[in-house]
């Protein structure tokens, strides 16, 4: 997801990092759910330049760079927290609901009418995701283009994006004190 915007949205997470966490109690817990940020930095670069990322990467990562090293993996992930969250805030705008009328949505539906940066519950936000992500990628696949958004969300993919929101939430909270 190179673009622009993702790229900015990689870079400024490290940003965030820095004051979200940094030397933080919150630390312990991100080391929990990303790993030991502790591991050094440019040796973890150059491993993953010269072999590429782990084999099972997709069952950890959001994306193969994220696999390189937790600070990779935080703003990866951070970086996919804010296309979802921002793709959803632009769905809710537009009033766009989402019922898939196909044998392969199974269950999938989704009324977009809340604010997920608002939202205290990362489930909602992944309930409303998951049938939006399927409509856009089927929308681009009509016009014979690849998914808009091909990532496969692991179970520690999930942790990781809902240690995300949490974090988001909290300081939200401690703003408006």
């Amino acid at each position: 997801y190179r673009t622009v915007l993702g790229h900015m949205r990689h870079e400024i997470a490290h940003y965030y990092w820095e004051i979200l966490i940094g030397d933080s109690a919150l630390v312990e817990e991100f080391r929990k759910v990303f790993g030991d940020e502790r591991a050094d930095y440019g040796e973890a670069l150059k491993r993953h330049y010269a072999n590429g990322p782990r084999a099972d990467w997709r069952d950890h990562h959001i994306s193969a760079y994220a696999a390189a090293h937790p600070w990779e993996d935080w703003a990866e992930t951070c970086a996919h927290y804010l296309h979802i969250a921002d793709t959803l805030e632009t769905a809710r705008a537009f009033g766009i609901r989402v019922r898939p009328r196909v044998d392969t949505a199974g269950d999938m539906a989704a009324d977009i009418t809340f604010d997920p940066y608002r939202e205290p519950s990362f489930d909602r936000v992944l309930v409303a995701w998951m049938p939006l992500r399927f409509a856009l990628n089927s929308l681009n696949r009509s016009m014979g283009f690849r998914d808009l958004y091909p990532f496969v969300f692991s179970a520690p993919v999930i942790a990781k994006l809902s240690f995300i929101h949490g974090l988001c939430q909290a300081a939200r909270g401690r703003a408006a004190k």
